[in-house]
């Protein structure tokens, strides 16, 4: 027989009846997420649809006195695989100050796509004691199962994000293969044709590229060219985004100089990582200038005043390189039997092996001889000279095509400031004769512009100006050709050093048949001061002459 229920005895009364106790407090912080700015500017977006589920989670909480924090964490823009996000930053600040008790998403792929970098936000929730809830999919770190699940779920976000990368890295791996460009700032002397995917030649912008490897080829410094150029006004490249937002060059420095001169795409070559494919863009630079220039960056690389840096009194130092291998050959000392012998080695052999390199060590002494006499020889064989003055002649022609391009291109330019100027003005007429701040900076800039095109076109119209004045003399090339031989007995080792640095651009050693290939500098000045007087200045092109090294 079961027991039977007893009625439960009525309170007596005056006896006090205890109601329960009210649930404790929990403030919630809403954290919304989105991976890209699409549509942001719609009056509802996916950042409002988030808040909104969470908002109607933690109003369904409220008997157990959940309530949601009016501080909106909010990431627009933000990839989900860093925690590197200006909201996430925040509410982690304010769970650390011990503002927070529950963090709401709608899913956990919007806190994190990384299960590293959640597992460590878990355990900081942890710490602090704050819970965390992903609406959609009903997890609550509250229980195991919850926190089990959470852990199943990141590994399959993670997931989804890595497949998602290696297919963006393979498309664009085989756009590049194909030539086609795939994104990112332009190059400078290169405009985007979007529809295509490719790369087209901007002429105004191609001939300043080509006077920037000009001007290195000529000054041999990185920082001597960015002074030049930045005195001329230049700025990199100006261009406009997918969304029309106008980027602005900036000012031009000895690292972008560098990467400019470097980068291959200026070959017409199209890069990626290490590999290297024919672009479907024409190339600006033709590779003889652009190996010219490479070959002048590495013998320059951690070298600044050759002539301040040479204590060994090597003539040729940073100029002799082997005709095997093409690395440069070293200048280098022994001592034996008292006597100090002074010799050119191959870097490769040395820092190497012998067998990386089978070139033999040259006598310092000799090869320095045959050099300086070879170009004792230059200005003793006539038809070398008429080859020097000819070449001359042509370097003359091509600067003032150039001078001549960079005027027009910067009248043009001018011109568009210009109207630029009359527009913001004519624009804001009706308002009592008063622009705002805005406008005014902006109308300043472009005066700015306007002053900075005006200062270099005065230069460069003295330039033509002095071209169109001088005349090249044969005999006086001839005769300031002879002064050399004249003086070089009388100069002192750091001025023939000078000297030789300003005449000569590289000597290759060939020991297979025992000769060497002298190239001298292009536009390199002969001018040296001395006590019996100086050389005039004489612009020298490039030419190479070959001869015997005279080695027994």
């Amino acid at each position: 027989m079961s027991p039977l229920a007893l009625p439960r005895r009525p309170p007596r009364r005056g006896t006090r009846v205890e109601s329960p106790a009210p649930a404790k407090q929990v403030r919630a912080a809403i954290y919304c997420r989105k991976s890209t700015d699409e549509n942001l500017h719609l009056e509802f977006n996916s950042l409002d649809a988030q808040r909104e589920s969470c908002a109607v989670y933690i109003a369904s909480m409220k008997s157990e006195g959940w309530i949601a924090l009016p501080e909106a964490y909010s990431d627009a823009a933000q990839s989900g695989g860093t925690t590197d996000r200006p909201a996430l930053q925040r509410l982690l600040a304010d769970i650390g100050e011990g503002k927070v008790d529950a963090v709401v998403v709608v899913k956990i792929d919007r806190m994190s796509r990384s299960l590293i970098q959640f597992l460590q936000l878990m355990e900081y929730f942890e710490e602090k004691h704050v819970s965390f809830v992903a609406v959609t999919q009903q997890i609550n770190t509250a229980s195991s199962a919850g926190r089990l699940l959470i852990n199943v779920l990141v590994s399959f976000a993670q997931f989804e994000r890595e497949i998602g990368s290696e297919r963006t890295r393979e498309k664009i791996h085989a756009a590049r293969k194909k030539g086609r460009y795939t994104g990112g700032h332009p190059p400078l002397g290169y405009d985007i044709d979007r529809e295509n995917h490719r790369l087209v030649v901007n002429t105004e912008e191609a001939e300043m590229v080509r006077e920037l490897f000009d001007l290195y080829l000529d000054h041999r410094s990185l920082l001597a060219v960015a002074k030049v150029v930045n005195a001329r006004g230049w700025t990199r490249k100006s261009w406009l985004t997918k969304e029309g937002i106008r980027r602005e060059g900036r000012g031009i420095d000895k690292v972008y100089i560098q990467r400019l001169l470097t980068n291959q795409v200026y070959l017409g070559l199209i890069t990626l990582h290490d590999e290297v494919y024919p672009g479907l863009h024409e190339a600006i630079v033709n590779e003889e200038t652009f190996r010219q220039v490479g070959s002048l960056l590495v013998a320059n690389r951690n070298c600044g005043d050759l002539s301040a840096r040479n204590k060994s009194g090597a003539l040729l130092r940073k100029l002799l390189r082997c005709g095997r291998c093409g690395s440069i050959m070293a200048h280098a000392w022994t001592r034996k039997g008292g006597r100090v012998y002074s010799y050119y080695a191959c870097n490769k052999a040395q820092k190497q092996s012998r067998g990386a390199c089978p070139t033999p060590t040259l006598s310092a002494g000799e090869i320095e001889a045959t050099v300086v006499n070879e170009i004792r020889r230059l200005a003793q064989d006539p038809a070398l000279v008429d080859q020097v003055f000819s070449e001359a002649l042509e370097q003359t022609q091509q600067k003032r095509l150039r001078l001549e391009s960079e005027r027009t291109r910067l009248l043009r330019q001018r011109q568009q400031r210009e109207e630029a100027i009359s527009r913001l003005v004519s624009t804001l007429e009706g308002r009592n004769g008063e622009l705002p701040e805005i406008v005014t900076e902006r109308i300043k800039e472009r005066e700015a512009e306007v002053a900075q095109f005006n200062g270099r076109l005065l230069s460069v119209e003295r330039e033509l100006a002095t071209i169109g004045s001088q005349t090249i003399d044969r005999e006086h090339l001839a005769q300031t050709l002879a002064q050399f031989t004249d003086l070089w007995d009388a100069l002192y080792p750091a001025e023939r050093i000078k000297l030789v640095q300003s005449l000569v651009e590289t000597i290759v050693y060939h020991d297979e048949v025992d000769r060497v290939e002298i190239r001298f500098r292009l536009a390199g000045d002969i001018s040296c001061a001395s006590t019996t007087g100086g050389l005039s200045q004489t612009s020298l092109p490039s030419y190479r002459y070959e001869s015997r090294t005279g080695r027994t």
